[in-house]
């Protein structure tokens, strides 16, 4: 495989990616729908429960409904249980909610006792609070990494290449968060931490394939050696990520809401922690090793 000669194309393909999905941000801001979706875990809002009795169509039933009367163009609701609704929408005054009840009471018969679930506010200053500790989370979690990977391999330029392309990982899901306006909400901060787990581990196999087969390796061959050591563990790399896809994909298919919040996100993680693990991570650490201009050597 020439994955090192061909470095440049694996590089400009993950740039115009992360770039598209960070210059979708401010143009979304500039319509007027905020750099991302934020749910209202995140952005504050009011979010009520309603048990309708009975099935419904959220698409062509319950939104437009919580459209006109609330006036939020982009409402997220979602089944709790199989025939509960969850309406979560920016904050609404009590006269509001009690009109969007009334709307559904009188849509679906609904008896006006014991249908309306839960109503709650939620705060943007907890919203404020969740996201600086999910940044920590990360932070912490890339630094502990670093340290972890340059102290096993002795080289900082592993542990360097290893975190990178996390990072990678995490723009790509937020691309794609940004691009299609998906909810971000506290789902997608427990698959990002899984997301960035689970790429490190494909990360490590190739880095310890490397280290292997340095040992056997020609002096000054180093592009060989990472095509051979890359060649040597992608078919247990495809396959670890395939039969993972295979589960998540199906449950995101059937499972519930809150479980598809959580699957997609991880969906995408996989896959572009697969793609950085193969065609980026030994990439870079190759750049480190002429930038650092430090000969190569068979030991590790």
């Amino acid at each position: 495989m020439n994955i090192i000669a061909k470095r440049k194309i694996w590089f400009t393909v993950s740039i115009i990616l992360i770039l598209a999905g960070l210059l979708a941000m401010p143009i979304n801001a500039m319509m007027g729908n905020g750099i991302l979706n934020f749910d209202v875990e995140f952005a504050g809002g009011t979010v009520m429960e309603i048990n309708i009795g009975q099935d419904f169509d959220i698409t062509n039933d319950i939104k437009p409904v919580v459209v006109e009367i609330t006036g939020d163009e982009n409402p997220q609701i979602s089944r709790s249980g199989e025939q509960g609704v969850v309406i979560k929408t920016k904050s609404i005054d009590s006269e509001t909610r009690t009109k969007l009840y009334d709307a559904l009471k009188e849509k679906y018969n609904l008896d006006g006792m014991n249908d309306l679930l839960n109503v709650d506010d939620v705060s943007p200053t907890i919203s404020t609070e969740m996201q600086l500790k999910a940044l920590q989370a990360l932070l912490i979690a890339s630094i502990l990494m670093l340290i972890y990977i340059t102290f096993r391999f002795k080289d900082w330029r592993f542990g360097l290449a290893a975190v990178l392309p996390l990072i990678h990982d995490v723009l790509i899901v937020l691309a794609v968060y940004s691009i299609g306006r998906v909810p971000v909400n506290n789902s997608f901060i427990a698959a990002i931490l899984t997301i960035v787990g689970y790429s490190i581990n494909d990360t490590i196999v190739v880095f310890d394939r490397i280290r292997e087969n340095r040992k056997a390796a020609k002096k000054g061959d180093l592009e060989g050696l990472i095509d051979r050591s890359i060649s040597q563990t992608i078919v247990r790399s495809i396959n670890t990520s395939v039969t993972t896809l295979l589960t998540i994909t199906v449950l995101y298919f059937l499972g519930v809401q809150s479980i598809k919040e959580f699957a997609l996100p991880l969906i995408v993680g996989i896959i572009a922690g697969t793609y950085s693990s193969i065609f980026i991570a030994s990439p870079l650490w190759y750049e480190f090793q002429n930038f650092h201009k430090k000969p190569f050597s068979k030991t590790a």
